[in-house]
């Protein structure tokens, strides 16, 4: 294979690029720790607050971070509480895929994994879960247009039809490939971590938020949220149901995009979204 350049090397990683991570900023634990006390106070249970945290510094591209996250998180808890927490993070930051992307997703979870202590390191599960088969292709196709219906009923339909005329394929590529297989939990699982439906719409409120651009979308999965509380489709989660009211009510709704805006000046130093910024010309 031939080698690259060092000229095109030095443009891969001009620093108009911002071709690296983010570091973690000072303040960060502090703003994890007023999204957990503001959570607890409202009887939210950790594993919303956790994808709240989770996917809006999974969107800006925040390892470190997300390391201060799960020590804060795990504070006096048990190993197996630990690892617990790990399977969480890890399973939200595979969801943010349907949001932000791949390459993210993998920046932040191979360096999250290789923070993590040896003890919970050692136990994070490793059998894959979401593999189509033959025997579960019709399994998810049914639990993607399932959960599709619950976030944008009564316009399911309409909505479907709007994409297919962009791209007959649009819509086909977002149910089965992310709302049936990545969004929906598998069924019968006994690995890894589930988070819910209404962690789901926590992450994709944050992530796109975090984002900046997609307004639409927002307000979509805000919806999607409240949803989640009208159709009881939340009575599986582990949320209780005075904190799944009041995520899905205007006070909750306003402290979920607040956190996430708290979460992005922080990481960003005051310099907004980096998920698609403006860039400077100089190198």
């Amino acid at each position: 294979m031939s080698k690259l350049s060092n000229g095109l090397k030095a443009l891969i990683n001009a620093p108009k690029a911002r071709p690296h991570t983010v570091p973690a900023p000072p303040n960060i634990q502090s703003v994890y720790r007023k999204i957990q006390q503001t959570a607890q106070s409202n009887n939210v249970s950790q594993p919303a607050w956790l994808a709240l945290s989770t996917a809006a510094t999974m969107t800006m591209n925040s390892p470190e971070s997300l390391n201060i996250l799960f020590q804060l998180a795990t504070t006096s808890q048990s190993t197996d509480e630990s690892v617990a927490v790990a399977e969480l993070i890890r399973e939200v930051g595979l969801k943010c895929i349907s949001f932000n992307g791949i390459p993210r997703t993998i920046n932040c979870l191979n360096a999250f994994k290789a923070s993590l202590p040896d003890s919970v390191r050692a136990q994070l599960s490793r059998p894959a879960t979401r593999a189509p088969t033959p025997d579960n292709i019709n399994e998810i196709a049914h639990r993607g247009r399932a959960l599709w219906n619950s976030i944008y009923r009564p316009f399911e339909s309409r909505l479907y039809s709007k994409l297919a005329d962009a791209h007959p394929d649009l819509p086909v590529h977002i149910l089965n490939s992310h709302y049936g297989a990545l969004l929906s939990d598998p069924t019968g699982r006994s690995t890894g971590a589930r988070a819910g439906r209404v962690s789901t719409s926590i992450i994709a409120v944050s992530c796109l938020r975090a984002q900046s651009g997609v307004g639409p979308q927002v307000t979509s999965h805000v919806f999607g949220l409240r949803k989640a509380l009208e159709d009881g489709t939340w009575v599986d989660d582990v949320e209780n149901e005075e904190g799944a009211k009041w995520l899905a009510s205007d006070e909750g709704n306003t402290w979920i995009l607040n956190s996430v805006d708290e979460i992005v000046e922080s990481i960003s130093e005051g310099m907004g979204s980096n998920f698609a910024p403006a860039r400077s010309s100089k190198l």
